[in-house]
């Protein structure tokens, strides 16, 4: 089975242009303000994912052709899950549409797969008899603006090093 690859703006990253190690956090309008009897209360306005990208490989990752000035559709390899022991779940944002979201199930000391389905962004997942927890995992897409890479160039080790930053749009 070939591997999964990160895709920006329609151009995959190949193995070639290195191993790619992503991170990715939330940004938002959220703050945390105390009230007049010393209580914590949270306020969010909205929330978005911001990241990298970057790499050291064989050669650079190709993405010169790209729009920067656009969003662009960024298909990440970053899995994330959730997990509880019901059997339906609410997935935070949109798997990408090449790699379905899978499922597993905790039966005893060991997680096995069991079949899952999405219907508008709610995962319901097959149970398994002996499950105290199931986790559904995907991963996601995203529409970003992206900044054009930072690349480096060894000839001595005939090495290109490369990072891409985004944020959600």
């Amino acid at each position: 089975m070939p591997q999964t690859q990160i895709m920006l703006g329609g151009v995959p990253i190949v193995l070639h242009a290195g191993a790619p190690v992503l991170s990715e956090e939330p940004i938002g309008g959220e703050t945390s303000m105390r009230m007049s009897d010393g209580a914590l209360v949270s306020m969010t306005h909205w929330e978005r994912m911001s990241g990298t990208i970057s790499g050291n490989g064989w050669m650079p990752p190709g993405l010169h052709g790209l729009d920067y000035s656009q969003p662009l559709e960024l298909r990440s390899t970053k899995v994330q899950s959730v997990k509880g022991e019901g059997l339906e779940h609410v997935l935070r944002g949109t798997p990408r549409p090449d790699v379905a979201p899978w499922a597993l199930a905790l039966v005893g000391d060991d997680w096995v797969n069991t079949p899952c389905s999405v219907t508008d962004g709610v995962a319901t997942v097959s149970a398994k008899p002996g499950a105290e927890l199931y986790s559904v995992c995907w991963m996601p897409i995203y529409s970003v603006k992206a900044r054009r890479p930072s690349e480096t160039q060894d000839s001595g080790t005939a090495s290109h090093s490369w990072s891409i930053t985004w944020e959600e749009t």
